[in-house]
């Protein structure tokens, strides 16, 4: 099975300190780069604003207009500037990573989506449940997401392991590289 690693969001906002800080950040970090490490081909997504906000954007844009303005809260962290040489990273303005057409064009070669990121009740659900539309597997990755708070983390984990095992599973890092060991045999 080839799989596509997606790592969402990890941009700087997301920190400890940061106005959007994620708990359980530095676990996530090293988890996301153990897969990264691993070999299997992976693609980063980054949230920039839209351009030309409609509806319900106005307000988001008027509301977080500090935080889209800052370059660095929008730049990828520095854990991750190495692999953003490695692998491509696209664009989107909307929560789902299927909101940017390359990364939707890039998956058509891939298997399965393998989920990683920031924000779990966020972007990252949305791409779940927009892969779930397309009809797209994917695995995500509980360990290498995190959420605004460890509880609202495990709340968005609940609602996607509703999806599974038709749509796709729910596993930690260890046993997805585990798995994956035994796959390529």
């Amino acid at each position: 099975m080839k799989d596509l690693i997606i790592v969402i969001d990890m941009q700087n906002a997301y920190l400890p300190g940061m106005p959007w800080a994620c708990a359980d950040m530095e676990r996530t970090i090293a988890n996301i780069k153990t897969l990264l490490d691993s070999g299997i081909e992976a693609a980063f997504t980054v949230f920039v604003p839209p351009r030309d906000p409609k509806g319900a954007w106005n307000e988001y844009c008027r509301v977080n207009r500090e935080i889209d303005e800052d370059e660095h809260a929008n730049a990828l962290m520095d854990d991750f500037s190495l692999y953003a040489g490695r692998f491509p990273v696209f664009s989107k303005s909307v929560y789902s990573s299927l909101g940017s057409p390359g990364l939707r064009d890039l998956l058509k070669g891939y298997d399965r989506a393998v989920i990683t990121g920031v924000v779990a009740e966020c972007c990252v659900l949305s791409t779940v449940t927009a892969l779930v539309d397309e009809g797209i597997p994917f695995v995500y990755i509980s360990d290498a997401v995190s959420g605004l708070t460890h509880e609202s983390g495990k709340e968005a984990e609940a609602i996607v392991s509703y999806f599974c095992p038709v749509h796709g599973a729910v596993m930690d890092t260890e046993a997805y590289l585990n798995g994956q060991r035994v796959k390529k045999m």
